[in-house]
């Protein structure tokens, strides 16, 4: 209900701050780094042409920020254009603009959205010398944030972890509404739950398929495994393919040590064709762990087609077995070259590594 409610206020706070257009803003900026934007894409659509309106305002704030929120959504701007009017004859940055602490801040943000414009680059390098030798001047929450952005910038870091760090920063503000505060904290608390529920779903697969008992020399790192799809699949509704996408993770590791340091290069090629051949019983004739690692991706990989096709009306099941046949040939291939101390050319090294 405490998540309802707040959603319910948010929405209402931001069709009654429709008109101030640096509010707009700076409110879709905070439920992006709250994490809880999800919530809102028919408001912040509608807030886009805001967007638009103020790319070429010749306050920096304005521009940079609002080029972030338009690029952010696949607008095609280009920053050249946007920041000429902060830039001299020679495109570098004037020195109006080195006291505009929340300016320079968000140039930061944008110059990681470089997509090869010369702009961005010098952006980063102004914006990072004089924010570093304004925090030792700047109030101490201030300080802490800026600093904080500096050494993990937004769009380069794990989300949620950006998230607790903007409202710290938000609650030593008196000035901001506490809507967005009480619904980001509601949204860590589900999230908090529903991890810990995933994570512990995981552990009783994990030690119910026995694998790290049965092979001690393997990898044994379900928490290290949940964090690649936690960080990219975000939200409740991702949260069967966090868990079943990590037992996929679980599994590559494993076959990654098993090639590495387990098994002789001739098992190595009858797992190789038995993984092919995708039969059970083509496991028959391989050592006992190896059987118990090709059942258990066996089974997960036929769950996940059925789950992809009960959510979505596709059998995916020949594309993910040609998938795993790739990736044993390229382990194979890595196999053959450690065992031969070989070193391979860039090329056929870069082939392989796409793979693996």
């Amino acid at each position: 209900m405490e998540h309802q409610e707040g959603l319910k206020s948010v929405k209402t706070m931001l069709h009654q701050n429709h008109k101030d257009k640096r509010e707009v803003m700076t409110n879709i900026d905070h439920l992006k780094r709250l994490c809880i934007d999800h919530y809102f894409h028919d408001e912040i659509d509608e807030a886009m042409n805001t967007c638009l309106d103020l790319v070429h305002s010749d306050d920096l704030l304005d521009a940079t920020l609002s080029f972030r929120l338009v690029r952010e959504a696949g607008y095609d701007v280009s920053a050249d254009e946007v920041l000429r009017k902060f830039t001299d004859v020679n495109g570098d940055y004037t020195l109006d603009h080195s006291k505009d602490t929340k300016g320079l801040l968000s140039l930061q943000d944008i110059s990681n959205l470089n997509m090869g414009e010369e702009s961005l680059y010098k952006a980063k390098e102004f914006s990072r010398k004089h924010l570093t030798s304004a925090i030792e001047h700047l109030d101490p929450n201030l300080a802490r944030y800026v600093r904080k952005s500096l050494d993990h910038p937004y769009h380069v870091s794990l989300m949620q972890y950006k998230a607790r760090h903007h409202l710290s920063y938000m609650q030593s503000l008196s000035s901001t509404d506490t809507k967005m505060q009480e619904l980001a904290l509601a949204e860590f608390q589900l999230n908090k739950l529903l991890n810990q529920r995933e994570i512990q779903e995981i552990k009783r697969w994990w030690m119910g398929l026995g694998l790290a008992q049965e092979i001690p020399a393997t990898r044994d790192q379900i928490l290290k495994w949940y964090m690649f799809p936690l960080t990219i699949l975000e939200g409740q509704a991702f949260s069967r393919y966090r868990i079943e996408t990590t037992k996929i993770i679980s599994l590559v590791s494993i076959v990654d040590d098993i090639f590495d340091v387990i098994a002789t290069q001739e098992e190595l090629s009858r797992f190789t064709e038995a993984i092919k051949m995708w039969d059970l019983a083509a496991a028959d004739s391989l050592p006992s762990y190896m059987r118990s690692c090709y059942s258990a991706l066996y089974t997960i990989t036929n769950d996940i087609a059925d789950l992809v096709e009960r959510d979505h009306g596709l059998y995916p099941m020949e594309q993910l077995k040609k998938t795993w046949a790739k990736l044993f040939d390229a382990f194979l291939v890595e196999s053959k070259w450690l065992s031969a101390d070989q070193d391979p050319s860039l090329d056929d090294y870069l082939s392989s590594a796409t793979c693996t």
